[in-house]
């Protein structure tokens, strides 16, 4: 499964508006401790079920849409950061060294 790289906020009102999950992966291209974590969710990528849309958001390049993601969704701006968002509303909201796909797909299944 590849990631759908987020760069509008067009896309992130098109994510409230779905109907079951979406993923959203908030990542610092120059922060060691996201590298890592990316790395780890990247492994467990292909586990998503196909109906689930995994984004990508790189925060140097958007930023603002960032903050836009911390209001929608009602969380604090983390990076690295994985949010998974059931019908509208995030569901999970990991950070750092806690970021699991584990987790995530368990709430999913």
């Amino acid at each position: 499964m590849n990631w759908i790289p987020l760069d509008s906020t067009e896309q992130l009102e098109r994510i409230k508006a779905t109907v079951g999950y979406s993923v959203i992966f908030k990542h610092s291209t120059r922060c060691s401790i996201s590298m890592m974590a990316k790395k780890r969710v990247d492994m467990d990528l292909d586990d998503l079920p196909e109906n689930v849309k995994p984004y990508f958001l790189d925060l140097l390049s958007h930023r603002a849409i960032s903050g836009e993601i911390a209001e929608l969704f009602n969380v604090h701006h983390e990076s690295p950061q994985l949010l998974l968002i059931k019908d509208g509303e995030c569901i999970l909201d990991q950070s750092h060294g806690d970021i699991n796909i584990e987790e995530t797909l368990e709430l999913i299944k």
